[in-house]
C-alpha cells in the first residue's frame, strides 16, 4: 500500500514539474516582446494575400492551429506542410503571401528546402524559432524567439515546453491582429455559424424583438389592478413601466405581483411604480441577440425590455423567443 501511494505522489510530483517548466516557458517569452513582435503583426497586418504557416513534425502540429485560429479571427491562413511543398503544393504561394516558419532548431530539413522558393518570391518570412543564430532564423525577415530553457520530457527530446511556447505567441500574435483589424464579436460570430455556437448566433435585438402595440406598457402611475389586467392581456408576463417622458423607469412581472399579493392585505391604492421593479436590466436593438439570453440566464430572468439610447422603451425580447429562433 505504501509502495502505491509513494507511486502516486511521484506520478502527481512529476506532472505538476511538467506544468511549471511549460508555465515558466510560456512566461518567459513576455520578455520578449518587443519591437520584433511589432514589426511581425506590420507585416501580417499589411499582407495583402494569405498568411501560410509551415512547419515539420510536431512543429507542423502547432502551425495547423495556429494557421486556424487567425483564419478564425479575420487573417486569411493555410498550413503548407513542408515535405508536400515539394512535390507540388508550392504551387499555392504567391508573392503577396506571408509565411509564418515554425522550426525550433531552426535547422529542418525539409523548411531548408523549401527557402529557395520563398526568397525566389520575395515572400516576406517571420520566423518562430529557438535558435535565432540558425538557417532559417539568418534567413528570416523577423525572428519570434520561442526558446526554452528545457524541454519538459526528463529525456529533454520530445517537444514539450518548446511546442506549448510556440503556440502561445501563435495565439499572441493572433490576437494581437485581431485588435489592430478591429475584428468584432459579430466579425467572430460569421466565421461560425455552426456548431457549439449554434445557427442563430448572428441576430440583433432588432430582428426577434417584440414591438408596437404588442409591447405592455404602462404608465407609473397607473393602478396595480389595471397595470395586472394589461400583463393578462398582453401575456408576455410583464409590463414596462414609464413616466410622462415616456422614459422606462421600471418593470412589473409575475413575480412582483406575486410578492405584492403577499405584501399587502389591500392593493386597491397602489399604483404601478408603488410595486415595480426599478432599475430593470434593458438591452438596445442593436445589440446581438446571444447577449440578451446571457443577461437573461445570468439574472434569472424571461424578458428584456429593448430601450433606446435616451431610455425610451422600442420593444420586448423573450427568452422564447431567442430559444425558437437558435440563439444559443
Amino acid at each position: 500500500m505504501l509502495q502505491t501511494l509513494n507511486k502516486i505522489n511521484s506520478i502527481c510530483e512529476l506532472a505538476k514539474e511538467v506544468l511549471q517548466i511549460e508555465a515558466d516557458s510560456v512566461l518567459e517569452l513576455k520578455n520578449r516582446i518587443g519591437e520584433d513582435f511589432e514589426k511581425a503583426i506590420d507585416i501580417l497586418y499589411n499582407c495583402k494575400g494569405r498568411v501560410i504557416v509551415t512547419g515539420m513534425g510536431k512543429s507542423g502540429h502547432i502551425g495547423k492551429k495556429i494557421a486556424a485560429t487567425l483564419s478564425s479571427t479575420g487573417t486569411p491562413s493555410y498550413f503548407l506542410h513542408p515535405a508536400e511543398s515539394t512535390h507540388g503544393d508550392s504551387g499555392l504561394i504567391t508573392r503577396e503571401d506571408v509565411v509564418i516558419a515554425i522550426s525550433n532548431s531552426g535547422e529542418t530539413a525539409e523548411l531548408m528546402n523549401l527557402l529557395p522558393l520563398i526568397e525566389r518570391f520575395g515572400v516576406k518570412m517571420i520566423a518562430m524559432t529557438g535558435k535565432k543564430d540558425s538557417t532559417l532564423g539568418k534567413k528570416a525577415d523577423i525572428v519570434l524567439d520561442i526558446s526554452v530553457e528545457k524541454e519538459a520530457c526528463p529525456l529533454g527530446k520530445a517537444p514539450t515546453a518548446s511546442t506549448t511556447a510556440t503556440l502561445a505567441m501563435g495565439d499572441a500574435v493572433a490576437i494581437c491582429l485581431l485588435k489592430k483589424r478591429g475584428f468584432t464579436e459579430e466579425d467572430f460570430l460569421m466565421f461560425h455559424p455552426s456548431g457549439a455556437l449554434g445557427r442563430g448566433v448572428l441576430y440583433h435585438v432588432s430582428d426577434l424583438m417584440i414591438t408596437g402595440d404588442r409591447i405592455p406598457v404602462v404608465n407609473e402611475n397607473n393602478t396595480f389592478h389595471d397595470t395586472i389586467q394589461l400583463i393578462s392581456a398582453k401575456k408576455l408576463g410583464c409590463a414596462v413601466i414609464i413616466n410622462e417622458n415616456g422614459i422606462m423607469t421600471g418593470i412589473l412581472t409575475d413575480g412582483d405581483i406575486r410578492r405584492t399579493l403577499l405584501k399587502y392585505d389591500n392593493t386597491s391604492n397602489l399604483s404601478a411604480k408603488d410595486v415595480m421593479t426599478h432599475n430593470p436590466k434593458v438591452i438596445l436593438q442593436t445589440d446581438l441577440a446571444a447577449k440578451a439570453l446571457h443577461i437573461m440566464e445570468k439574472h434569472s430572468i424571461t424578458s428584456l425590455a429593448v430601450c433606446d439610447n435616451t431610455g425610451k422603451p422600442v420593444g420586448l425580447i423573450h427568452i422564447h423567443d431567442l430559444l425558437k429562433a437558435g440563439v444559443a
